[in-house]
Parts: C-alpha cells; sequence; structure tokens
C-alpha cells in the first residue's frame, strides 16, 4: 500500500494555513453579552461548545483583547444568544463590520433573565451563564460557565456560518 502524503499549501505561516483550513469548518452564530457598571457591550462568537447536560455547562473562546473578554472577565456572567437564519444583519452588527455605529443596542429589542446580561429579541434560544472557571489558551480565553437559564424552543432556522459567508440550512 503506498501512502501519499498532501502538499503543504504555500502560505506565509502556520496561522495563515489554520485560518484557510478552519474556513471549511461550519458553525452556528452567537452573540456574547455582558454587563459592566451598567454598560452592555457584545460581539459576535462561534466558538461556543455545550459540554454538560447535568450540570448545565457551556464555554466560549474569547480574545484577550477585545471588549468583550474585559466586560465577561469584569462581570463573571454573560449571555448568549443563538442567531436565526434572519439575523445576518445583526451578526455583522456585533462582529464590527459597521464601524459607524457606536451602540450596538441602539435599536434592538432586548430581554433579560437572571444575571443582567441583555438577549437579542428574535434570536432561537438564550442562556444566561455564570462563569465557574477560565482557561489561558494562547490569544484566547476558554470561559468554562454554568448555565443558570435558557429559553428556546428548537424551532425555526439557524443562521450558520462556512467559507465567511452566512448559509441556511436546506431540508431534505
Amino acid at each position: 500500500m503506498e501512502i501519499s502524503l498532501l502538499e503543504p499549501i504555500e502560505t506565509p505561516s502556520l496561522l495563515g494555513d489554520l485560518r484557510l483550513a478552519m474556513r471549511a469548518w461550519s458553525a452556528g452564530v452567537t452573540v456574547v453579552t455582558a454587563v459592566n457598571e451598567g454598560v452592555a457591550h457584545g460581539m459576535t462568537v462561534n466558538s461556543f461548545t455545550s459540554i454538560s447536560l447535568d450540570p448545565a455547562m457551556i464555554t466560549i473562546s474569547l480574545q484577550k483583547t477585545t471588549r468583550t473578554y474585559e466586560y465577561v472577565s469584569k462581570a463573571q456572567a454573560f449571555g448568549l444568544t443563538i442567531l436565526s437564519s434572519e439575523q445576518a444583519d445583526i451578526s455583522d452588527l456585533f462582529a464590527g463590520r459597521k464601524p459607524e455605529v457606536q451602540d450596538r443596542f441602539a435599536g434592538l429589542q432586548t430581554e433579560t433573565l437572571v444575571t443582567g446580561a441583555p438577549f437579542i429579541v428574535g434570536g432561537l434560544a438564550w442562556l444566561d451563564c455564570r462563569v465557574v472557571q477560565t482557561y489561558d489558551a494562547g490569544m484566547n480565553t476558554l470561559f468554562i460557565s454554568e448555565v443558570v437559564a435558557a429559553r428556546g424552543t428548537g424551532e425555526g432556522s439557524p443562521l450558520l456560518y462556512h467559507n465567511r459567508e452566512y448559509w441556511n440550512l436546506s431540508q431534505k
């Protein structure tokens, strides 16, 4: 049996190779929000994973240089809204693709559950979380969090991100 090795992609660094490779990973889109000293902030995040149902726990990964990282670190709590396929504009807004917008929450309907973190109305599901542990992960921090409240039915179409574009699910 002959084994052939893949030729490496010609890019300037492993970081470039990794960015290209990760474009093949499809993920749902969420907005993570937190409140610090009465001011809300949030960002689009697709590095979110359910890690346990009992106890109810999830993890998110935030880059240490972001304002949302600072807010979540100080509040030790955050909200996570799983976006619907109709919310690509909201994803772009919280991803910073509309730099002219100063207040990302202006004009949006929000609600709160337990921690006071705002959730975006129209999302498919909401998870209200308290941070229980953090792990340094290079340029990011993993926030291991207890889900203290959750809302959502599983109904609706999720917003998906693949190869730097939004996609919709198609059913057979």
